[in-house]
């Protein structure tokens, strides 16, 4: 998608949105595109009107003009527009000579660079969307990092780490996950560090990143076990994001940890009882390997804090549970500290990205208790699962605000959604999110 911006000229070419219309409906005309949308046209309805446009054109190519008129319009075009003109394709063999989407926006001056801005942010969306809907044979663990180190930004440094390493921090957790699989594990840091951030402050952007979770020796049902691709879309939003920011040049210090492996089962697969010592010293016991996502962030988040990072943010597609609960639209999320998680939530309005904010009690805990070691990594009562997650990962936080998203559902969806004109496979949710937040953080 490219992006061309001009000041308001009476262009005779534009899209237009009635109201009274019945959503979704599109038709056209030699000169005009009309969208229907749901009353009241909110930011949300505007970027879906603007995706099914491009969705629209997104096989012949071509131009498509809208004209924008305040701030959060050209948010809700720019981002709709690169929606609806993304294909998950890539692998076929035409998606090299796929046509070109132009976005022509009229807006005032003020707002050109808001417009550029965003189409910074929502190229590193679609490079979310790539690396989640790549095939586990071709972004494994090592892939990934290189796609990392990739980003050669200003005052970005990227360094990886495989198994020895891994194993010699006393990352027990993380190391049991990736035993069963003869894939080389990466633990992926990045930091980000301009001159110009303020003192005293490191937001920590923490992301699993399982690029094929089979459930390890407790297998998972067969049907649909190849979207398990997708178990890495919290590592993806977090390097693409951090790349972001880099790019757009926000003052604000990151430090982004991302914990890789595959979770497969051979003879030296971790196993239902096992007792794993984490990083920080405490102990687990496994009630069920498919609940690695967990064991993963632990030594990751505790890299992190202890690397310095005084806030911390982790992304994640952790949970079923949380699924069921939200679907494929919400992601939910935790907070330990209700200043960060104004900021958080300010953020997620402003990026339009949709979360709902779960609690936290200690209370919880009980379900993750366990006879035989500090704790267990699951429980036999079926409820409450995504909370309970949780509530075992803030046992690996350390001392500071901490936030968790769960993005099972909305990260990497199964069918079809008519809002956004998605695709089956990776969204790039988080990667607006964490953007904004980084903007809150500059701007304090």
């Amino acid at each position: 998608m490219r992006v061309e911006t001009r000041e308001p000229s009476g262009s005779d070419v534009r899209a237009r949105i009635d109201s009274d219309l019945v959503a979704g409906d599109v038709r056209r005309t030699d000169t005009e595109l009309r969208i229907g949308a749901t009353a009241p046209l909110d930011d949300d309805a505007l970027r879906t009107a603007a995706a099914l446009a491009a969705r629209s054109l997104r096989s012949e190519g071509g131009t498509i003009a809208w004209r924008a008129e305040d701030a959060a319009q050209v948010r809700a075009i720019v981002e709709g527009t690169a929606f609806g003109a993304y294909d998950p394709g890539l692998f076929k063999r035409d998606y090299s000579s796929r046509p070109e989407l132009t976005l022509a926006l009229d807006a005032p001056a003020e707002l050109c660079e808001l417009a550029t801005r965003q189409t910074t942010v929502v190229r590193h969306v679609d490079a979310a969307r790539d690396l989640a809907n790549r095939p586990p044979n071709d972004l494994t663990p090592v892939a990934l990092a290189a796609h990392a180190k990739s980003h050669s930004l200003p005052h970005v440094t990227v360094e990886s780490h495989g198994r020895d390493w891994i194993e010699d921090q006393g990352m027990g957790a993380f190391a049991a996950v990736a035993a069963g699989s003869a894939e080389e594990p990466q633990l992926i840091v990045m930091r980000y560090e301009p001159p110009n951030a303020p003192d005293g402050v490191t937001l920590g952007l923490v992301g699993k990143a399982i690029t094929f979770d089979s459930g390890g020796i407790s297998l998972k049902p067969p049907l649909r076990m190849q979207d398990m691709k997708g178990d890495m879309c919290g590592g993806a939003a977090v390097i693409e994001a951090t790349a972001a920011i880099a790019e757009l040049g926000l003052p604000v210090r990151l430090l982004t940890v991302v914990a890789s492996t595959e979770n497969v089962q051979d003879g030296k697969a971790y196993r239902p009882g096992d007792i794993l010592r984490a990083a920080n010293g405490k102990t687990i016991e496994i009630i069920n390997t498919d609940a690695e996502g967990r064991l993963l962030l632990a030594d990751a988040l505790h890299y992190a804090r202890e690397s310095g990072a005084t806030h911390i943010i982790d992304f994640a597609t952790l949970t079923g549970s949380m699924s069921i609960a939200l679907g494929d639209l919400y992601a939910g999320w935790f907070a330990n500290d209700d200043d960060f998680a104004a900021h958080i939530d300010g953020a997620a309005q402003t990026s339009g990205e949709h979360a709902w904010r779960f609690p936290l009690h200690p209370r919880y805990r009980r379900y993750v208790d366990s006879d035989f070691a500090d704790m267990k990594n699951g429980s036999e009562l079926g409820e409450a699962g995504a909370v309970l997650a949780a509530e075992f990962l803030r046992e690996f936080t350390g001392e500071g605000p901490w936030a968790h998203f769960d993005i099972a559902g909305a990260a990497f969806i199964e069918r079809k959604r008519p809002d956004y004109a998605l695709d089956p496979g990776g969204t790039g949710y988080g990667v607006r999110l964490i953007v904004e937040l980084a903007q809150r953080f500059a701007a304090a």
